[in-house]
């Protein structure tokens, strides 16, 4: 069982989450304002959070930094404010997905399982790469092992690489691919993030494009249970 701490103060929304979720692999702590919302995280130790961000007592922004000061937990921001920037802000304090309402609780349940599919598949023994199934990325020497044989990547290539498996089960868009390697946005035109997804998909054996997803009109996507 994982336990979900949900920060919301909208009773009926909180009840309807929490009868879902507990239904599966979650049990679920409630906590209903935004004040109070470090302390429980200290005290219950919720493998992930579900954050609202109007909140009484302190804006769920605040929030989120304040609990990423503290852990890297999975964050997944839940919101029925429709503005952009706040997606973009959100990302920046340190959540790793941002949900808008209404949600359908499938929908919801299928994110938290992403994000600790991501979570876990950060672990390695000394905490210094990644581990998806036969695939493995050490951060501290910038080294790809595929298969138990060494990987030779370029050095964009193992960027790009590092970039999709640390948002891994997540959509990320030619231009937040950029942006993340390059710090530029996408002006329509530049091919050169389609040419490198290509050449990895060569050396991951992905013809079928199953590893390193395609989703039209939206961009790339790392499948986290694809490199067995």
């Amino acid at each position: 069982m994982y336990r979900v701490m949900l920060v919301e103060d909208d009773m009926r929304l909180a009840q309807l989450v929490t009868e879902y979720l507990n239904g599966y692999e979650f049990t679920v702590d409630l906590v209903t304002r935004g004040d109070q919302a470090l302390s429980s995280f200290k005290t219950l130790a919720p493998d992930i959070v579900v954050l609202d961000l109007m909140l009484p007592g302190l804006d769920g922004m605040v929030v989120c930094r304040q609990i990423r000061d503290h852990s890297d937990v999975p964050i997944l921001i839940l919101t029925a404010r429709e503005d952009s920037y706040d997606e973009v802000s959100g990302l920046e304090q340190g959540a790793d997905d941002f949900v808008n309402k209404p949600v359908q609780p499938r929908v919801l349940l299928a994110r938290l399982r992403a994000l600790l599919r991501r979570a876990q598949g950060k672990a390695e023994p000394e905490g210094q790469g990644m581990v998806f199934g036969q695939l493995h990325i050490a951060v501290s020497d910038r080294s790809v092992t595929w298969r138990g044989q060494p990987c030779v990547l370029s050095n964009t290539e193992y960027k790009l690489l590092l970039v999709l498996a640390e948002s891994a089960g997540r959509v990320l868009s030619r231009d937040a691919l950029l942006k993340k390697m390059r710090g530029i946005e996408f002006d329509g035109l530049d091919r050169s993030i389609d040419n490198c997804i290509s050449k990895l998909r060569r050396k991951f054996d992905d013809a079928d494009s199953e590893k390193i997803k395609t989703v039209w009109g939206e961009g790339y996507l790392f499948s986290p249970s694809a490199w067995g």
